[in-house]
């Protein structure tokens, strides 16, 4: 899959896109605001496993964000099933070099689309850390809206914290 964008282009990992996958994800500040399956420290045998794992998976959905045919984060979707398969949860990151571009904007618009419409989707939500403003206003900036504070649902190093959900609805 490939989304030319203005900013960048979302496209399906690339074996070759392991060291710069390993280069930009080996970022704490980046770790801090995903879910711990994302390693810290992250090592290039930890993005060969990833970009094996998602090549390997169908439907896909995970993709690089690339700028210059280089990998500088990720985003991706969780389909649902059952009666919530109308509905997935969609995450995101990018290298820190980039951040305040607008790019995570744009490829969340992008592919919140491409998802709805090759998957009949009618709900795309996200549940970032409630001290993630930037990760906030990038879904704003992409028609997300805020439905619900998640009291104390999460714990991220060591801390119980809560989660914002936001959703954008087809």
């Amino acid at each position: 899959m490939q989304l030319t964008l203005e900013r960048s282009v979302v496209r399906s990992w690339r074996p070759a896109d392991a060291e710069s996958l390993a280069r930009y994800a080996n970022n704490r500040k980046i770790w801090i605001n995903l879910r711990d399956a994302f390693p810290h420290p992250y090592t290039i045998h930890d993005a060969r496993e990833f970009i094996r794992a998602i090549r390997s998976r169908t439907p896909e959905t995970t993709f690089a964000i690339a700028v210059g045919d280089e990998p500088i984060g990720s985003i991706g979707f969780v389909l649902h099933r059952d009666v919530e398969r109308v509905s997935a949860e969609i995450g995101y990151w990018l290298a820190e070099p980039f951040w305040g571009r607008g790019i995570t904007a744009e490829a969340l618009s992008a592919v919140t689309k491409f998802a709805i419409e090759q998957h009949g989707l009618t709900r795309i939500y996200a549940v970032p850390f409630a001290w993630n403003a930037p990760s906030c206003r990038v879904l704003e900036k992409a028609g997300y809206v805020l439905e619900a504070r998640l009291r104390k649902s999460a714990v991220k190093d060591g801390k119980l914290t809560d989660q914002l959900q936001y959703a954008f609805i087809a």
